[in-house]
């Protein structure tokens, strides 16, 4: 069957042929699916036996794999699209590729003093610049192209900048109304998850604006849409628990997340929040009997901690086993922050967030935390004491290895 494309995606095939290729814009527009179809094939087969490197690049190299490889295979087949290996390298249409994460040159020095023939760009807004730096010295090749893919950001972003520069650059620019085979419901969703956020600018008409005001504007509107008196109605599977440690500005903050079935709703359920200062001795109390409590009416097993703090993590873990508690203290996984953000503003535009109401402090956060505007080249929320992130990011540790499941049953 021959795949069906836009009328934007063709316009692409015809006309992408500069040094710097790149289309940016809405989220699910179809920019990556043509990239998979047709144009990585093209450009690696094109290119065949000539000298240098085929590199693809992502924010981390799971995510490349994902987004990239994997539905290349499933077009083409795992014969001619192979896996990344240890090495980081996959054998893609007989070439022997690099694939690598962006979000830290760490990951790419190995490219540096090679010269590239071709490369690819997935999420560039999520890179680490001086990647993009070094992949412009090293992409010296006759002939030798790019072409990449990314959602906006601030319009100030340095990746915006390199696209309004002189460099030899062809640039789309697209909408999610662009994608015209995408089902109705879907794109409905969609705009329904991030409506009334900067995201619904950016992710869904495919704009570079700034992140101004109240983050989670769903909550800030009608807080009493997600705050609840008791459990009736709900099933939690089980449940973890954040641990945020205080100094200077901040308090210690514990926060007991719980998920009904297939991570369906995500529900806060407790939470312990102290201001003032406590000695290691009183910190290890308050927790015990926070998981306690906790463990009293949910199945809690795992504890995740801010992981800048190792001394009090180690205090925990003693403090937990002289009281025999049947519980896991690990570290935080501590993903980008607006990774985590954007999981929780979608899952409160499709109701499926919920605060008891013993959690004060998290209702006040989610209701009052703001964007910064003292940054103007990223998206940072708001730290300088007036608001307490604590507790969200208590919240948020323990939620970050589930926003894949959160996200994907917002279906």
């Amino acid at each position: 069957m021959q795949p069906i494309i836009s009328s934007k995606q063709a316009a692409y095939i015809r006309e992408a042929d500069r040094r710097w290729n790149v289309k940016t814009g809405a989220t699910r527009s179809g920019k990556t699916y043509l990239d998979t179809l047709y144009v990585i094939p093209k450009r690696i087969r094109e290119r065949l036996g000539q000298s240098g490197l085929v590199v693809l690049l992502g924010n981390t190299r799971g995510t490349l794999q994902r987004n990239v490889l994997d539905p290349m295979a499933e077009i083409y087949g795992p014969q001619r699209i192979g896996r990344i290996r240890s090495d980081n390298t996959a054998i893609l249409f007989g070439e022997r590729c690099y694939c690598l994460g962006a979000d830290n040159k760490k990951h790419v020095d190995r490219l540096r003093g090679s010269s590239i023939k071709y490369a690819y760009g997935d999420e560039v807004t999520t890179w680490n610049q001086e990647v993009f730096e070094m992949l412009k010295s090293r992409l010296d090749k006759p002939g030798a192209c790019f072409d990449g893919t990314c959602n906006p950001e601030s319009p100030r972003h340095w990746f915006k900048g390199f696209l309004e520069s002189d460099a030899d650059i062809y640039q789309q620019a697209y909408m999610i109304d662009d994608n015209p085979y995408l089902p109705e419901e879907f794109v409905e969703q969609l705009k329904r998850e991030y409506k009334g956020t900067v995201y619904y600018d950016r992710y869904i008409n495919g704009l570079w604006v700034a992140a101004e005001g109240v983050i989670y504007r769903p909550f800030a509107d009608n807080p009493g849409r997600f705050i609840i008196n008791s459990l009736d109605g709900y099933s939690i599977m089980h449940a973890e628990i954040g641990v945020d440690f205080g100094g200077g500005t901040s308090g210690h903050a514990f926060v007991c997340v719980g998920y009904t079935p297939r991570y369906r709703e995500k529900i806060i359920l407790d939470e312990f929040y102290e201001q003032d200062a406590l000695d290691p001795a009183r910190l290890e109390e308050a927790f015990v009997a926070f998981v306690q409590r906790c463990q009293a009416k949910y199945t809690v097993s795992d504890v995740y901690c801010d992981s800048a703090e190792q001394t009090l993590i180690n205090g925990l873990k003693t403090a937990a086993a002289k009281a025999r508690l049947p519980v896991n203290i690990g570290n935080a996984r501590k993903k980008p922050i607006n990774d985590r953000i954007r999981c929780d503003v979608r899952l409160m535009a499709t109701d499926r967030l919920r605060v008891m109401r013993c959690c004060p402090h998290v209702i006040e956060s989610f209701e009052t935390a703001i964007w910064s505007d003292k940054s103007i080249t990223e998206d940072v929320r708001l730290d300088d004491g007036s608001i307490n992130i604590d507790v969200l990011d208590a919240q948020e540790y323990a939620t970050e290895r589930h926003l894949h499941e959160l996200v994907e049953n917002l279906r």
